[in-house]
């Protein structure tokens, strides 16, 4: 079963995607409005980094116990406090999103090393 959980999320994770960042980024980029949304949605690699860490957020709510959703809503609004204070600037949007799904993945990683399946 772990084998399956990791191999449905690589495939979602990892599914080659043709596309503008605005078509499939996971914030209505209609509404954007801060220079950081607005960035994300105008650069093809930020959709791609927003989507993965959008999915990878409500995979990791939908596993942790519910105890713990209420640290991980305040780290993600902690981050995307964080995201904002980049602004436009590209380079420091990717550091905040690699960091984000990294931390992610931890820990989504942290629970499946648990069980039980």
């Amino acid at each position: 079963m772990r084998c399956l959980f990791a191999a449905v999320l690589a495939a979602m994770l990892f599914a080659p995607i043709s596309a503008s960042a605005g078509d499939y980024a996971p914030m209505n980029c209609a509404k954007a409005k801060s220079a950081a949304e607005k960035t994300v949605c105008g650069n093809y690699a930020l959709g791609q980094l927003e989507a993965r860490m959008a999915t990878l957020y409500a995979v990791a709510t939908s596993l942790v116990a519910m105890g713990q959703r209420g640290d991980m809503q305040g780290a993600q609004r902690d981050w995307l406090q964080e995201r904002e204070n980049c602004g436009d600037r590209v380079a420091c949007l990717t550091e905040r999103y690699d960091a984000r799904i990294r931390d992610l993945n931890g820990t989504i990683e942290g629970i499946a090393s648990r069980g039980p399946y």
